[in-house]
């Protein structure tokens, strides 16, 4: 039996006087938007569409399970601290993040392991176990990543790009970093090892990124992962979406659910509201949106409001794959099977190549193993654990038919898993559910059900990204993957945080 969060959420204060502010869709950048404009004055309407909170962090609970239909690894918790202190608390008050040593286990196809620790020691002896030629240069590419982290997050992370000028004063960094190359060649400039090679560059895959393709900038989130760690919030990810709508209504504003909207109302050449599904309108100062960044432009915004992000470009834009997402619960425990886990195929390269640019759905794939019960016990009954397997897979420009294909993907990811890491669990699986590119698209409104919007290039980041502060509609701002800084919950939350340097202070309005 499929239950959901929680869906009836009340204001603590309706109707704030003050300038009006709508933000679409309650994913986490959604609701960080929100909080930062109440911090800023705002009279704030969150409006989403489904039955609960969270966007891509929804929280569903099955046969006594519960599973997070999304992001699971919560690094930089300083941007999470900011709001709760924004709104006048702390978050420890609400949430019990727990750190995860190691970060994850990767398990390569030819029955080695490494496992991944924010401890310097310990982690150079896990390189010195695995590749003792590599362990000095692992060395280096940790401190060039360091410096990339400098640039790339703590300067530029929270930086709008709102003019081509903003990109040409930070080239020379770029350049100097070799953000032109991809992050698989910054590692591999590094170290020799293929299987080293594969841990240093995997991270993109986290953010929809080929690490063949994607700038090596992305080269900083291994720095990010060793200084701020890798975290679980107690009781899934959907104790932080939880905790900022309860951020929100402390703040007297408000969290609408199953309110789709259907327009984003513009009025000579100015957003000034929203059009519901339901016919309603709603009139407001601003419109921020953390729908899916094509869907608002390509379904939201009236083609004749844009100039740049017409449907000929949005349709001509390079999108990140698709995801398969398996999600079971078995009647015993797994201890040895680590809360990460990436269990990797015979092929990278060429997987990706399938995946990014031929998208075909390849007969073998590598995966992503989430345990959360390993941390938390309480998301499953007693005695059981928690699962999903996730596939990173082709979107819908591959054509794939999902409704006749899923059923006979599973069954092969389950094969992997009870041939490398779940010995006989097949037969003890007591409650399953399953999610595919298709439901990307019909349930979360992800344009050609891409898990992570625009692929992250460098020719599709920084200015070259639909920008936070819309350069076709005035008064209309975007937070989310889809705009600047990217996906991932450090971006989303940064894209928020943006909101910041170009929408005025309620007052000023």
């Amino acid at each position: 039996m499929l239950t959901t969060a929680p869906v009836q959420r009340q204001a603590a204060r309706v109707g704030k006087p003050g300038r009006h502010a709508i933000v679409i869709g309650s994913g986490l950048g959604g609701l960080a938007a929100a909080i930062r404009l109440g911090a800023r004055g705002y009279r704030v309407t969150v409006l989403e569409r489904l039955d609960g909170p969270g966007g891509r962090a929804y929280v569903f609970r099955q046969d006594g399970f519960t599973f997070d239909a999304g992001p699971t690894i919560i690094t930089a918790p300083f941007l999470l601290e900011e709001l709760w202190s924004l709104a006048g608390r702390t978050l420890s008050q609400d949430i019990d993040l727990r750190p995860l040593d190691p970060f994850y286990r990767i398990r390569f196809h030819d029955g080695e392991t490494l496992d991944c620790y924010a401890d310097e020691k310990a982690m150079r002896a896990e390189v010195a176990r695995l590749s003792p030629d590599d362990v000095d240069g692992f060395e280096a590419f940790m401190r060039r990543s360091a410096e990339i982290y400098r640039v790339g997050f703590e300067e530029l992370g929270a930086v709008p790009f709102a003019s081509f000028s903003d990109m040409v004063k930070v080239l020379p960094d770029f350049i100097r970093l070799a953000s032109y190359k991809s992050v698989y060649a910054f590692a591999s400039r590094y170290v020799r090892d293929p299987r080293l090679r594969f841990a240093l560059s995997f991270h993109p895959l986290f953010v929809g990124g080929n690490p063949f393709k994607v700038t090596s900038i992305y080269g900083l989130i291994a720095c990010l992962e060793r200084r701020h760690g890798v975290h679980f919030a107690m009781g899934g990810t959907g104790r932080i979406v939880d905790g900022m709508v309860g951020l929100i209504e402390r703040q007297g504003n408000e969290v609408r659910l199953n309110a789709e909207v259907a327009e984003v109302l513009v009025e000579n050449g100015t957003a000034t509201g929203v059009r519901l599904a339901s016919g309603e309108r709603i009139k407001s100062d601003i419109v921020v949106s953390n729908a899916d960044t094509a869907w608002t432009y390509r379904n939201l915004v009236p083609s004749h409001a844009r100039k740049r992000w017409s449907d000929k470009k949005i349709e001509r834009a390079s999108y990140s794959m698709g995801l398969f997402v398996w999600y079971f619960g078995t009647p015993r425990r797994y201890p040895d099977i680590k809360h990460h886990t990436i269990l990797l195929g015979p092929r990278y390269k060429e997987l990706l190549g399938d995946i990014f640019d031929r998208h075909t759905l390849a007969e073998e794939f590598s995966l992503y193993l989430h345990r959360p019960t390993a941390t938390d016990p309480s998301l499953a009954p007693e005695g059981c654990d928690a699962f999903y397997v996730l596939s990173p897979v082709p979107h819908l420009d591959a054509g794939i038919d999902w409704s006749t294909k899923a059923n006979a993907y599973r069954e092969a990811i389950a094969k992997v898993l009870d041939a490398v890491a779940l010995p006989g669990f097949q037969e003890h699986i007591v409650t399953s559910r399953i999610m595919t590119p298709q439901d990307f698209h019909d349930r979360l409104l992800s344009h050609k059900g891409a898990a992570f919007s625009f692929e992250p290039l460098f020719t599709q980041s920084a200015w070259f990204r639909p920008h936070n502060k819309s350069e076709d509609v005035e008064r209309l701002y975007l937070v989310g993957a889809g705009t600047h800084p990217g996906a991932g919950v450090p971006g989303v939350l940064c894209s928020a945080k943006i909101l910041d340097q170009v929408v005025p202070h309620a007052a000023l309005l």
